[in-house]
């Protein structure tokens, strides 16, 4: 598979970035390429939190894959500390080449590093082929989620 490395985006990282969240129907209706101010502005923010994590996957120079990682302390299930992976993207070329399971099972090691209990995602319901990747790598879907747009 080629040295790959995992590392923290920086700002020269946001068009592939913003590029591989495009490349998708969801995405597409969703993001926008041709003004990179407010990631620019959203990595500041998460490069401000500690409990953030924004990565990129790196072979050969070129930014083949991303993911969000954050890390939540609660009170719940006995004060647990969860983790929660967004965002997950692997550029077209790369789909089907082992990088989605090493960047997942990159994220679930910084997870139990972090003395994580609990990690969890979310998965749009139409992206069938994700949520049978999640589950290959032992994820359940046992919750159904909500959101509101405001």
């Amino acid at each position: 598979m080629g040295d790959l490395e995992i590392r923290a985006a920086v700002p020269e990282d946001i068009p592939a970035i913003v590029g591989m969240l495009a490349d998708d129907p969801l995405g597409a209706q969703r993001e926008s390429p041709d003004d990179l101010a407010p990631y620019r502005t959203a990595l500041e923010r998460l490069d401000a939190d500690p409990n953030q994590r924004l990565v990129v996957a790196v072979r050969d120079g070129r930014v083949v894959g991303t993911l969000q990682l954050t890390i939540v302390p609660g009170l719940s299930r006995r004060g647990a500390t969860r983790s929660i992976i967004e965002g997950v993207r692997v550029h077209a070329d790369e789909r089907g080449s082992g990088l989605g399971t090493r960047f997942i099972e990159w994220a679930i090691e910084e997870s139990r590093r972090e003395k994580c209990q609990l990690v969890q995602l979310t998965s749009d319901n139409t992206r069938t082929d994700a949520h049978r990747f999640y589950e290959r790598l032992g994820f359940v879907a046992s919750h159904v989620g909500f959101k509101l747009a405001l």
